[in-house]
């Protein structure tokens, strides 16, 4: 837009977009913006004016179809077409960057359409009509008319231009659908290393990639510009914005060569899905199931999230009950829970689920109560993933707060602490047993065997008596060890385990700590 305001081809060290550029409009529809240097180029090249106008005449079009081959006047009267018709269709041709554009009813006008040429309302209103297609055109006919009247868009197998002088007129992206010539992205980037030195700031251009770019190139080409000691390096690759202002070829012409590529690959790719569809079935969850309920308050509203579970443990399905009977809020979360529910038990991993929906954000939203690990969510939505999330897939990157941190022997000596003896092969065979009789989701998968905290040489010189089960947040089974710290503390002592004789009688002793039972100290002299 700024090239087009001062009246410029390009924009600063930037070689063309390309030959012929449609540019879409914010009020919808496109303009052709056509490079006026290349006669210019042509003529210091040493072209005389006649093989000058031949070649631009092949890049840009003649404009009309009086002339040309395939689709013309006397073509077009055969299929009978009026001069009024053939005059206001020669009007729009001068704009238009393809034929078939021209021809339709608000060109022709409906009544027309219908009356002369046979087409009846249906097919007029059929987005992407085809006209000329309609009226028995072969294919070939309207591409070299086109070529003809809008031109090729490329100076490519232009009459008469000299192969040696193609690299002079090559784009940042292959020009048209017959251009297969484009400048590499290292060419870019070693033009502004040339100017770089010359210049205080960063230099202001877009690196163009081609669509098929790869993360190895835009790699490869952030750390080039590195090397040549570029400012900055704003890479681009076609086709990325949902919204691009500047193509080399309108959107027909794209989907046009995506059908051609993506022909066979996709009717491979249909017939997998079909056969993964036929194979694939629903594995419902057992008539009687384990699960848990939590309760929370999301932005002053209150959310009841239950779930199912399948033997294994994994979530199956999930119900959320909000505000009352009859809202629609409340249908709407229900009838999404149902379609959860259904992906899941159709083998929709939890944690494409938690990708898709976690960060979510709408009213309500903001403080949580009534969860010991979440204490914000940006939505609903966002709060039932999290959730779900930290009870079955351990993501407890998303909680708030760890479970961890909420016990009384919390507090360790770090990551590198190995007086702790692992839970090992006792840790996972008392967690085979009772995942079958304990909820995954409930125990947030805290489940462990305590061991007191004392070293693993201690812990068995006491024969490993006072290891206990612990799960959820301190609950025990049995008597177990978290009792004793407490006990511990009431008496005065620090409630950890003497790494020689395993009591739990350490005090204070300056930085370290004494066991007052057997004498020996954590570590001080």
């Amino acid at each position: 837009t700024i090239g087009l305001v001062m009246d410029c081809d390009t924009t600063g060290i930037e070689p063309d977009f390309a030959l012929v550029k449609f540019k879409k409009l914010a009020g919808g529809g496109y303009f052709k913006i056509i490079n006026r240097t290349v006669p210019a180029a042509l003529a210091k090249l040493g072209y005389d004016s006649r093989s000058i106008d031949a070649i631009v005449r092949y890049a840009v079009g003649h404009g009309t179809l009086k002339d040309a081959p395939g689709v013309n006047h006397a073509a077009l009267r055969a299929k009978g077409f009026t001069q009024a018709a053939l005059d206001a269709v020669e009007a729009n041709l001068a704009s238009a960057f393809d034929i078939r554009f021209v021809f339709n009813r608000w060109t022709l006008g409906a009544d027309f359409c219908a009356r002369v040429l046979g087409f009846d309302k249906q097919q007029l209103d059929v987005p992407g009509f085809d006209m000329l297609s309609a009226l028995g055109f072969a294919k070939a006919d309207i591409e070299a008319a086109n070529v003809f009247c809008c031109g090729a868009m490329t100076l490519e197998g232009a009459p008469g231009l000299r192969s040696e002088h193609l690299p002079v007129f090559d784009c940042a992206n292959p020009c048209g659908r017959l251009g297969k010539r484009f400048l590499s992205v290292e060419s870019h980037i070693r033009m502004m290393a040339a100017a770089q030195p010359f210049i205080s700031g960063a230099i202001s251009k877009t690196i163009n990639m081609p669509n098929n770019a790869t993360v190895e190139q835009c790699k490869d080409a952030y750390h080039l510009s590195w090397r040549l000691g570029l400012k900055a390096n704003a890479l681009y690759r076609d086709g990325s914005k949902l919204s691009q202002p500047l193509s080399a070829m309108t959107v027909e012409d794209h989907d046009e060569e995506e059908a051609v590529e993506a022909a066979k690959p996709q009717a491979v790719t249909e017939r997998i899905i079909r056969e993964v569809v036929r194979d694939r079935s629903r594995d419902r969850l057992p008539q009687r199931r384990r699960g848990y309920t939590q309760k929370a308050v999301v932005g002053g509203h209150k959310v009841y999230l239950r779930t199912g579970e399948y033997e294994d443990g994994s979530l199956g399905e999930i119900f959320i009950d909000m505000h009352k009977e009859g809202a629609a809020y409340r249908s709407l979360m229900n009838n999404f829970a149902i379609a959860i529910s259904i992906g899941l038990q159709y083998g929709v991993p939890l944690d494409e689920f938690v990708e898709a929906f976690t960060f979510t954000r709408f009213e309500p939203s903001g403080m949580v109560e009534g969860n010991d690990a979440i204490k914000m969510a940006t939505s609903v939505i966002d709060y039932i993933f999290r959730e779900l999330a930290i009870s079955y897939l351990d993501r407890h990157d998303l909680a708030h707060v760890e479970q961890a941190d909420l016990l009384p022997d919390s507090v360790g000596r770090g990551a590198g602490d190995t007086t702790k003896s692992p839970g090992g092969p006792a840790q996972h065979a008392i967690e085979t047993v009772l995942k079958h009789n304990v909820s995954r989701g409930y125990v947030r998968g805290s489940l462990r065997v305590v061991e007191g905290g004392v070293s693993a040489e201690a812990f068995a010189l006491s024969g490993g008596g006072e290891a206990r089960l612990a799960f959820g947040a301190g609950a025990t089974v049995g008597v177990g060890i978290i009792e004793r710290v407490r006990e511990a503390r009431i008496k005065g002592y620090e409630g950890e385990a003497c790494g020689e004789c395993g009591q739990l009688t350490m005090v204070r002793n300056g930085t370290c700590l004494k066991c007052e039972t057997c004498g020996s100290t954590s570590g001080c002299s």
